[in-house]
């Protein structure tokens, strides 16, 4: 009956109810004044002040107009958290039903097929690895503060406020690696990713305040890799040859993953970036900024980035590309994803429009899913859509 009540479905959503449940024609006023008001109030983080301002004569204008993914169902069960408002990579779809996400200090899954959710893991209380690994610390940690997850097949990995990590097998039962990387007091885990090695086997990578950037496999979770930059958040490469280097400096860095050499400065943002992704094709990237851009790159000319995206709101602190390579979704910090398709040149997008904070985006492995998190009082919740498909083979029986 909860659900009934709650959530949102595409053939309601088709009949005119708004997709978050809001009730506008009991409020005093009209939805499309207070998107004008959020769009004139809503205050962007800035490092650099104006920078968001100055940007705009660059800027592509990219045409509105674009219907690559439709709404789906949105459900207020579910509610999706932040703990740090730079770092948004809360969300993670590891098929077209199944979604993690962060909610206060428990990772929890759901599924949108059977309605239901379940606790993965819960940070409050005492954490501790029941498999035994050099370097893991058999005592664990006790309420750790999540500021960054990823989950990708079998496994989970949680980075803290503390410099914490926390590693689980999705199909075991308990914690299988817990450690501190560090005890500096500036060691907030930026970013984290699970990939595929070079040498064939699941590796992933941390990133923290502190500056370092550590590889370990995921196998016997040993550090296999450690390197420094002024400021990291990180993203791997497909092949995981490059990464990408941005953080708290209007420039970021395209870097060897064997030895962690600088191979290009990549010159063009006005503020920190916290966000970057790679398309599947191993060439082109993309790097968000608290200038309110998406810049994409190509890897055979770094010079200049090939497109300068803007957003309507705020900066740009997640970006996600699918795994066909035909789409890029990119998160503002509340309001708005935006989906552009990268067939053409990134000249048409779909904009997703609604209320509240965004904790995360996210793609299905199958790219027929797109999940948002959002973060707000009344109205958290976690908005679906699905792959608009055109079936051409269709049109002889009509």
């Amino acid at each position: 009956m909860l659900t009934k009540v709650t959530d949102t479905s595409s053939a309601q959503a088709r009949r005119g109810k708004d997709i978050q449940g809001i009730p506008w024609d009991r409020l005093n006023i009209k939805r499309e004044k207070y998107r004008q008001t959020r769009l004139e109030q809503y205050k962007n983080y800035e490092n650099i002040p104006s920078s968001g301002e100055v940007i705009d004569k660059e800027c592509k204008q990219v045409q509105k107009g674009g219907n690559y993914y439709e709404f789906c169902h949105n459900t207020r069960l579910v509610k999706p958290t932040i703990l740090h408002f730079q770092l948004r990579n809360l969300i993670w779809a590891t098929s077209k039903h199944d979604v993690y996400y962060m909610s206060n200090y428990s990772v929890i899954h759901w599924s949108s097929l059977s309605c239901k959710l379940s606790e993965v893991l819960n940070f409050s209380g005492h954490v501790a690895p029941n498999e035994k690994h050099p370097g893991s610390l058999s005592e664990g940690f006790a309420q750790t503060q999540i500021s960054t997850l990823a989950v990708k097949d079998n496994f989970l990995v949680a980075g803290g406020f503390q410099g914490e990590l926390t590693c689980k097998h999705l199909d075991r039962k308990g914690v299988s690696f817990c450690s501190r990387t560090t005890y500096d007091d500036n060691v907030i885990t930026n970013a984290v990713e699970i990939y595929d090695s070079l040498s064939g086997g699941i590796h992933f990578m941390a990133s923290y305040n502190d500056g370092g950037v550590r590889e370990y496999d995921m196998e016997r979770f040993q550090l296999l890799n450690h390197f420094h930059f002024p400021w990291p958040h990180t993203s791997m490469s497909p092949d995981s040859k490059l990464i990408t280097v941005v953080g708290d400096h209007i420039d970021g860095l395209l870097v060897d993953s064997q030895n962690g050499k600088t191979v290009s400065s990549l010159v063009g943002h006005l503020d920190y970036s916290f966000a970057s992704a790679w398309h599947p094709d191993g060439r082109t990237f993309a790097t968000g900024n608290q200038d309110k851009t998406c810049r994409v790159w190509d890897t055979r000319n770094l010079s200049s980035s090939i497109a300068v995206l803007k957003g309507n709101l705020g900066a740009v602190r997640s970006i996600r590309f699918s795994s066909d390579g035909q789409f890029m979704a990119v998160a503002e910090p509340a309001d708005f994803v935006h989906i552009y398709s990268t067939k053409g040149d990134y000249n048409m997008r779909q904009e997703v429009d609604f209320f509240g904070e965004i904790s995360g985006v996210s793609l299905s492995p199958d790219a027929e899913s797109l999940f948002i998190g959002v973060w707000d009082r009344t109205y958290a919740s976690m908005l679906q859509y699905s792959r608009r498909h055109t079936y051409k083979y269709l049109d002889c029986y009509v």
